[in-house]
């Protein structure tokens, strides 16, 4: 059987001086390219090392290491050795390969010494004269697909802003609404016996009981992660600290979420990320179930007074969890289009939802998550609300339409967020402060509206300003890798064996 062959590397500068994935010196690298020209000059004058020692006294074993690349000549051994070979300096340290051949053997004795051959605790090889080009073509095409797959397995800023460009729009075909998480959370709501109101520890503890697992508070959770959930022995563990920014009840009920739903270990980053909003809905379903919710809201409109906060106190829980279940419920039972934004501060989107029209900021992939919000849209100019205690209503006309929202801030450990609903011009009747006089004007994605600096302040200051960018190198890094992003399994497994 004909083993299959790689394509060959092109004859162009790139295949020859094509950099090592990590290299431990520079210098080593250089003297690897430079052992391959060394060997074929010295095989094109038909030389044996010997020969080579007895013209200009350099010792066999000295050469041998020139042309492994383990030992590094100095400039006047290149020179005589050039003189000897009839080639000049050039040929010997420039960019192009000598031969086909070197390329294949430089790049797989550079793939040898990378840190992906090592990690994963792969056998070297003696690359020898007599080794079969074949075997070289192989033996890359293995190297490049090792390549690939660490590529894919990567999750890149990138990937991360496409994966939820992909399940943003999953979720706006479907108005943010899971039946089927609907279903599974009101049957396990019935076995408990569920009947309304916010949901009871008493009932969350019966939950956990009826699913086998047991409850443990410690004060050593690895600092990567919000819970662990011990497979093995049917325990969730959680954070004794009560300073989280996290709900316990929801990140319990969120752990019992991946058990209910079946997941499975995520296999890329998009898996991770449909996971963790499936676990989410889940949590949010239990807390404020679909029957009791949807009547709570259904009379709230009939009565023209929906209100983002009602729901919050009803069901006890916060006011960005109850604005996320509104926007599960509100167009698939009451016929409400809406969208949701959580924005920073700074002005960035941190989480945001839509099917209602509105146009968000969005990059070339149609990302909107680090995007800057308009300095005119309600979840912006909410936070120079005097009054941070109600709610801050305000229409906005855009280019899109006018739109009615109301927001609210709420503080974490990120710093201050706003958290605002929003519906069209036609659907504001429906809520609680629609009367208000509040109103803006927003034309962006113009750079005229809020971009641009005004002419008179551009005149005065173009050229006269060097802000110091508070850049963070955490934009330029890969994310965390690993099957959970961001998760230090060690610590996990460490965690879990100190338990027995």
């Amino acid at each position: 059987m004909t083993a299959p062959r790689a394509s060959a590397p092109p004859a162009s500068p790139s295949a020859w001086d094509r950099p090592a994935r990590e290299s431990p010196v520079a210098s080593h690298v250089d003297a690897l390219q430079l052992g391959k020209a060394l060997r074929h000059a010295r095989k094109q004058r038909g030389m044996t090392l010997d020969a080579v020692h007895a013209a200009i006294g350099l010792a066999p074993s000295q050469l041998s290491g020139f042309e492994t690349g383990k030992r590094e000549a100095r400039f006047s051994q290149l020179q005589q050795l050039a003189a000897l070979y009839g080639v000049g300096l050039d040929e010997l340290t420039g960019i192009a390969p000598p031969s086909r051949r070197a390329a294949l053997e430089l790049r797989l004795e550079r793939a040898m010494q990378s840190s992906m051959w090592q990690q994963k605790r792969l056998p070297t090889m003696r690359i020898g004269p007599r080794t079969p080009d074949d075997v070289l073509e192989t033996m890359l095409a293995l190297v490049d697909e090792l390549e690939r797959v660490a590529e894919e397995r990567v999750a890149t800023p990138e990937e991360a802003r496409r994966a939820n460009v992909q399940l943003r729009a999953e979720m706006r075909a479907r108005d943010n609404h899971f039946p089927e998480i609907e279903a599974e959370a009101a049957a396990m709501l019935e076995r408990v016996g569920y009947q309304s109101g916010p949901l009871s520890q008493h009932l969350i503890a019966a939950i956990t009981e009826r699913l086998g697992f047991s409850v443990h508070h410690v004060g050593d959770l690895p600092h990567s992660t919000r819970s662990v959930t011990d497979l093995k022995r049917k325990r969730i563990y959680l954070s004794r600290s009560s300073r989280t920014d996290h709900d316990p009840r929801s990140v319990l009920l969120q752990a019992l979420g991946h058990h209910v739903l079946g997941h499975a270990v995520p296999a890329d980053y998009g898996a991770f990320l449909r996971q963790r909003i499936e676990t989410n809905y889940f949590a949010a379903a239990l807390l404020m179930p679909e029957r009791t919710a949807v009547d709570f809201l259904a009379a709230a409109k009939a009565e023209r007074q929906l209100a983002v906060e009602d729901l919050r106190d009803a069901f006890a829980v916060s006011y960005e969890a109850a604005a996320h279940r509104l926007t599960n419920l509100a167009t698939a039972h009451l016929g409400i289009p809406l969208h949701f934004q959580k924005v920073h501060e700074s002005g960035i989107i941190y989480k945001a939802y839509e099917n209602d029209g509105v146009t968000f900021p969005a990059d070339h992939t149609g990302a909107i998550e680090g995007q800057p919000v308009c300095k005119r849209w309600t979840s912006r100019e909410v936070f120079d609300a005097a009054d941070r205690v109600n709610p801050f209503e305000q229409y906005t006309e855009t280019p899109a339409g006018t739109f009615w929202c109301t927001a609210m801030t709420e503080r974490s450990a990120q710093g201050e967020f706003s958290l605002s609903i929003g519906v069209p011009f036609s659907h504001a009747r429906w809520f609680r402060g629609r009367a208000t006089k509040e109103r803006s004007v927003s034309h962006c994605p113009d750079p005229s509206c809020c971009r641009t600096p005004p002419v008179e302040l551009a005149g005065a200051w173009a050229g006269q300003a060097w802000p110091s960018a508070r850049a963070h190198s955490h934009l330029l890094a890969a994310l965390p890798p690993g099957a959970f992003p961001g998760v230090d399994e060690t610590e996990v497994y460490s965690f879990l064996a100190s338990r027995d």
